[in-house]
């Protein structure tokens, strides 16, 4: 089956990162729980942050439905959801990430729930160059059954790196985190970081019921 393809953002990437810290070789997930109680839709948690980065859960949030959508997911709308929840006493990440399966079943009538963890968002500053990290992981729970159908961590990475003229070097590097200070630059990098996370081969989600390839022969 065809995955779907995402076009990269106009950045230079030093780094897409999908196999951990190390970028050591991971085995290919095994799929069984998943291909059993195939979601056709998912209702996405705002992520715990675990990242230094403020802006981290809604800033990674919004990146989320695109790739979803586009594996064929119904999404429910992440913006609607965290209001809703804030209205009826959750305001926090943390305690959505506590709501009862079973009332989410209920409730909303969701098929699976998607929770996310931000553990690395924002941009570091070395002497002569920058890089900006995303990295989470996730979890998708079906919420009849409770059982865990797939979990997956992943992330990009956006280098400034080094032209070898330490002067230039100085002042570009300068330039850059002023810049950086001003803009969210890990804003641009999500998009990416939410593609790898759940459409890399053998690791991401496999398409759903929506994807036009769907029930096709491989």
């Amino acid at each position: 089956m065809s995955r779907p393809r995402f076009q990269l953002l106009p950045f230079a990437l030093a780094a897409l990162l999908v196999a951990g810290p190390g970028c050591r070789t991971v085995p290919p997930k095994d799929y069984t729980l998943l291909r059993e109680h195939l979601p056709k839709s998912i209702l996405v948690l705002p992520p715990l942050n675990e990242s230094t980065a403020v802006e981290a859960t809604y800033g990674y949030l919004a990146a989320v439905t695109r790739p979803l959508a586009e594996l064929g997911y119904y999404v429910f709308p992440v913006a609607v959801v965290d209001q809703f929840l804030k209205e009826n006493g959750l305001p926090t990440a943390g305690e959505m990430h506590q709501i009862p399966l079973k009332k989410v079943d209920e409730i909303l009538g969701a098929d699976s729930v998607l929770y996310l963890t931000v553990t690395q968002y924002g941009s570091k500053y070395q002497v002569v160059n920058s890089k900006t990290v995303v990295w989470a992981k996730a979890k998708l729970v079906d919420t009849r059954s409770g059982l865990l159908l797939w979990e997956g961590q992943g992330g990009a990475e956006s280098n400034s790196g080094g032209s070898g003229n330490l002067i230039g070097d100085l002042i570009t590097a300068a330039i850059t985190q002023a810049v950086n200070s001003s803009t969210d630059q890990a804003h641009n990098v999500a998009p990416v970081a939410t593609a790898l996370l759940f459409t890399t081969k053998d690791q991401g989600l496999l398409i759903g019921p929506r994807h036009p390839e769907f029930g096709k022969p491989k």
